[in-house]
């Protein structure tokens, strides 16, 4: 069960880094946004590093249940971006939806480079938070490229689809996306016993961290 193998300081960990991380997500989004010419999500007070400013209460519940399973994963509060403002709306918002699972992956790719160069001199403690933020930074990064509604990957998936097929892929992550996700969340969770999540986050993560770390993982 969870709660036999509950370890209060790595659920801690796990908390911390995945509030972190999502606080470098969301600021992407907010910052590419208004670079691309809306206003929206700096009179939002989104273009911040402070966490509170990101953390929405459904994604912050995902996070304490994941991080009681010992997975660590959720999600923030969704910047808003109004399309009109964006000088070339359809490959701006294409921009915008990219830049946080890519702030991820550069996030965890420095702090993984630190591992692969200093991870001798780090004690063993530091290793550890260090490595579990480069993991938290990578896993979010894949699960928010699933290409599944409300997540990033599905808006870069129609951003990049021929027009027709993204207003059918868009009308069909309307009526079945938010089941999908909601499967795939429950799974994480633990209460079905398999986690698909883990199966399809999982693989592409250890293989980006081995090729930053240099460490099998």
């Amino acid at each position: 069960m969870v709660f036999e193998q509950f370890d209060l300081y790595w659920f801690t960990v796990h908390m911390v880094t995945v509030i972190l991380a999502i606080t470098v997500h969301e600021f992407a989004h907010a910052y590419s946004a208004y670079r691309a010419g809306d206003d929206t999500p700096r009179l939002q007070g989104r273009i911040s590093l402070n966490p509170i400013d990101h953390l929405d209460p459904m994604g912050t519940m995902m996070m304490v249940v994941s991080s009681l399973s010992g997975y660590g994963i959720g999600w923030g509060k969704p910047v808003q971006v109004n399309p009109y403002n964006l000088r070339h709306p359809r490959w701006d918002n294409l921009k915008v939806s990219l830049w946080g699972p890519l702030s991820n992956i550069i996030t965890g790719t420095i702090f993984g480079l630190a591992i692969r160069f200093f991870g001798h001199a780090m004690s063993q403690s530091a290793l550890a938070l260090v490595a579990a933020f480069v993991l938290t930074n990578l896993g979010l990064a894949i699960f928010n490229l699933l290409p599944i509604a409300p997540l990033d990957g599905s808006h870069i998936l129609i951003a990049l689809l021929p027009d027709e097929q993204a207003r059918k892929y868009d009308m069909f992550m309307a009526r079945f996306g938010m089941w999908v996700f909601l499967a795939m969340i429950i799974s994480a969770s633990g209460a079905t016993g398999v986690s698909v999540l883990g199966r399809v986050i999982g693989p592409p993560m250890r293989l980006m961290w081995n090729t930053i770390t240099g460490l099998p993982l």
